[in-house]
């Protein structure tokens, strides 16, 4: 979720969105409701990406690479079109 706040705000509120930020909100700073800056956490809250761990999940067509069909490749032809 994105919280916004204006900028007389933030002064007031800071320690409130500084808490916010480390439970993964991202804050955004307006002037006269206009988005100019985004507070977020510097901590990395994503986790290492694990090589193979979606082997089996994705499989690729032995006909990939296999030109289209003719009545496919028609609709991608724009002369017809006027």
């Amino acid at each position: 979720m994105t919280i916004t706040v204006n900028v007389s705000e933030v002064t007031a509120k800071f320690s409130e969105l500084l808490s916010q930020v480390l439970l993964g909100e991202e804050v955004v700073i307006a002037e006269k409701g206009i988005p100019v800056a985004r507070l977020v956490s510097l901590t990395n809250t994503t986790s290492p990406r694990i090589a193979g761990l979606d082997k089996g999940k994705v499989i690729i067509a032995p006909d990939f690479n296999d030109p289209l069909p003719e009545d496919i490749l028609n609709d991608f032809d724009s002369s017809h079109l006027v």
